[in-house]
């Protein structure tokens, strides 16, 4: 599964890794994704959605039927 929210976009980071002595290594910063399966009664059918944690919260703020309907102007498939 892609590191991708399709709700915020979020994606990860990169940066260092930095020891007590201040070497530094390549790391990863992955956002908190998760599969998440919506019902949306605008559609009539339950909607599988890769979102971070943020972007549950915005679900929750916003809406399902606001959310999909954005995503669905965007042209991303649902």
């Amino acid at each position: 599964m892609a590191r991708h929210c399709q709700v915020t976009g979020a994606e990860p980071g990169f940066g260092h890794h930095v020891s007590h002595s201040h070497r530094r290594t390549k790391r990863r910063f992955d956002p908190n994704i998760q599969r998440k399966t919506y019902w949306v009664p605008s559609l009539g059918r339950r909607v599988t959605l890769t979102v971070s944690a943020r972007g549950i919260k915005t679900i929750d703020r916003r809406g399902i039927d606001a959310v999909v309907a954005q995503l669905l102007a965007r042209g991303e498939k649902l």
